[in-house]
């Protein structure tokens, strides 16, 4: 239960527990990861530890069907992590809203990281977003890529100025 039983793996009770609800979040996740890749990406949980001295259980590889491999997730570019990272935080969302009996997440708010994008990913990683956004969920986007300016609706515009900043609505 304490997860140091010598030459074996290491994982305590604790994160044996996190990692059975992290299982559930990934399977959220990667259907979300696998539209914004175009099936390219799958995230899993690493069998093992580098070594047995240190911990196991909660750490990540990706599965990258372009090569077959499975490579560590701090070999992903700042786009790919990115894209990882939403579906994460998206995933998470899912499973809390099954599991936790009637708690409903109503607004999502992303703040940059768009920028990191090429344009198939950003139409990939907006396509997701609007899905939420037709389930009746809020997303707020912070952002200063002017594709995304372009695609949303209404907006809320912040000027810096010398006595502060200034918010104006937008709406098309």
């Amino acid at each position: 239960a304490t997860g140091s039983l010598s030459g074996k793996r290491r994982i305590s009770l604790e994160t044996y527990i996190q990692a059975a609800y992290f299982s559930l979040v990934l399977e959220e996740a990667n259907r979300r990861l696998e539209t914004m890749t175009s099936a390219r990406y799958r995230l899993v949980l690493k069998e093992d530890a580098d070594d047995n001295r240190s911990r196991s259980g909660l750490e990540l590889d990706v599965a990258d069907a372009y090569t077959g491999h499975l490579r560590d997730v701090k070999s992903l570019s700042g786009g790919e992590s990115f894209k990882a990272s939403l579906a994460l935080a998206l995933g998470m969302s899912d499973v809390v809203q099954r599991l936790a009996g009637g708690v409903k997440v109503e607004a999502l708010f992303i703040d940059e990281g768009f920028g990191t994008l090429d344009s198939h990913s950003l139409e990939g990683a907006l396509r997701i977003l609007e899905t939420l956004a037709t389930d009746r969920r809020m997303v707020g986007i912070i952002s200063h890529v002017q594709e995304i300016k372009e695609r949303i609706g209404t907006r809320i515009v912040v000027v810096p100025g010398k006595k502060g900043s200034v918010a104006s609505l937008e709406m098309e």
